[in-house]
């Protein structure tokens, strides 16, 4: 089965692209979890300028061996048919770094610093001294350097942070993040689009975690693969990325396996857990603030921080996945118990997919809609809205004219019919805000229902049918601005083209 080596990135590149060809020195500090890509695409990035930029990735190892190493890197990157000493060494970095300024006043040099938090780890003066050298030497030098790292605590505190060293002198900095779904398309052409999104529920958009895929495999016999004793990369993975912040994982870990099982206020997460609010809120502002869990409120408090209506998600697929079905039943793994619980993975994965990766990926369908004018609303923001037993899964906002876009999302392979537009068109008119005022013009709403089966026949005439009525009647709460039904196949195919 063909494969693509490198898809997606191309605003990245672009990126790359602008600091590289301007004439100024140029400084960025490239951050994201661990396994997104960033190796990946800065190698990418430097095959296309042979012989014009460096690579050179730190490792755990003293402070004394990484100046070595990268000693050696500067002078066969300078001299590449020099017999280089093995023992040969830079006695400090600003020697080391003066000697590439050097070199690089006669042509444009690229040099990435991958990993640079490992420099960190063992000495923390590290970027003070980085940002003296910078500002002496190679601020003239025509460079464009590059910093990288996946710690983000570290990356944060040493670089991105205000009272960082280096704060101020970076030319740009980027967070690089998973690849969107629609890059599964490239990488997986010969899965079927249903398949994909179950990968994108498990995996999310972590190149690192695709490559490990055997692509002729269905996925459900890649995960058994991946979860067997010996290939349980899967099981260490969420302790290394929750590493690089926190330490004692035991509460931190309790709570993120309530939340991916759908305990998402502080109430129920207390209960899950045992733990008090008080300090069940501490632990949620330490993972809010990995970016791996956030707290959403309804649409229409979006302007209200001290909603009590929020709840929390966590944000990382592969996170929320692990920790719904994998973590609790590492005991089971253990014992060879694997097939009842793919059985299990099995049975529940629809309404899992359905209650988290659906909706996300038809929020973010609405998004790119939005911006190339394939809906009749400029969707500022998108979130859901619930409350008083409603919910509405997906909510776009317009404020300049209070317009809005209320969807549902099914995941099913039975096609929906016109019970599943009645019941939006229902539970919206209930969570539209009320008027203050009958002569006030009622707001513009359009509708929109994602299906993974195709919308029945009936359901398209129901639709339009209902949205006739509304617009005939006379006081109305909202202004019909029409509908659409979207099945799978055809958000697929937009959110692989736009996702470009």
């Amino acid at each position: 089965m063909y494969r693509a080596d490198f898809v997606g990135r191309s605003r990245e590149l672009e990126v790359l692209d602008a600091l590289w060809q301007s004439p100024k020195a140029m400084l960025l500090i490239l951050y994201g979890r661990r396994r997104v890509g960033k190796t990946r695409l800065l190698t990418h990035w430097l095959r296309r300028y042979p012989g014009q930029g460096l690579y050179w990735v730190a490792e755990p190892t003293s402070s004394l061996s990484q100046l070595r190493s990268f000693s050696q890197a500067i002078m066969s990157f300078m001299d590449p048919g020099a017999d280089i000493p093995p023992e040969f060494t830079f006695s400090s970095w600003e020697l080391a770094l003066r000697q590439l300024a050097r070199h690089a006043q006669e042509k444009r040099v690229a040099l990435f610093i991958d990993e640079v938090t490992y420099l960190i780890d063992v000495d923390p003066e590290f970027v003070g001294m980085l940002q003296k050298i910078w500002d002496h030497w190679l601020s003239d030098a025509n460079l464009m350097l590059v910093l990288s790292g996946s710690q983000m605590g570290i990356m944060r505190r040493h670089l991105l942070d205000y009272q960082a060293p280096l704060y101020g002198r970076a030319t740009a900095q980027t967070q690089l993040m998973p690849l969107p779904y629609g890059a599964t398309a490239e990488f997986f052409p010969d899965y079927s689009a249903a398949d994909r999104v179950a990968l994108y529920a498990m995996w999310g958009g972590v190149p690192a975690y695709w490559e490990r895929l055997d692509a002729d495999l269905p996925i459900i016999d890649n995960l058994r693969r991946i979860i067997l004793p010996a290939h349980s990369w899967m099981v260490d993975e969420a302790r290394i990325l929750l590493s690089d912040f926190i330490t004692d994982m035991h509460n931190y870990v309790g709570i993120l396996r309530a939340i991916a099982d759908g305990r998402q206020t502080m109430g129920e997460i207390s209960k899950r857990t045992g733990l008090a609010s008080g300090k069940a809120s501490f632990y949620l502002s330490v993972l809010r603030d990995t970016g791996f869990v956030t707290r959403e409120v309804p649409v229409s408090h979006r302007n209200r921080e001290d909603s009590r209506s929020g709840r929390y998600l966590v944000t990382d697929p592969y996170l929320r996945f692990f920790y719904r079905f994998i973590s609790a039943n590492q005991s089971r793994l253990a014992l060879g118990q694997l097939q009842p619980l793919l059985e299990q993975i099995e049975a529940d994965l629809p309404a899992f997919i359905e209650r988290n990766t659906w909706q996300e990926l038809a929020r973010d369908w609405l998004l790119l809609a939005s911006a190339r004018g394939a809906v009749p609303v400029a969707v500022e923001e998108v979130g859901s809205e619930w409350g008083a037993g409603q919910e509405i899964d997906v909510v776009g906002y317009n404020a300049a004219d209070s317009a809005l876009v209320m969807g549902d999302c099914h995941w099913s392979d039975t096609s929906p019919g016109p019970e599943a537009v009645e019941s939006l068109l229902r539970r919206a008119a209930h969570a539209l805000p009320r008027r203050d005022d009958d002569d006030d013009e009622p707001p513009p709403v359009y509708f929109v229902a994602f299906s993974k089966a195709p919308w029945t026949a009936e359901a398209r005439a129901k639709a339009e049918q209902l949205i006739d009525a509304a617009a005939g009647k006379g006081k109305k709460r909202w202004q019909p601005l029409g509908i659409r039904l979207l099945d799978l196949e055809q958000v697929d195919r937009d959110l692989a083209e736009w996702s470009v």
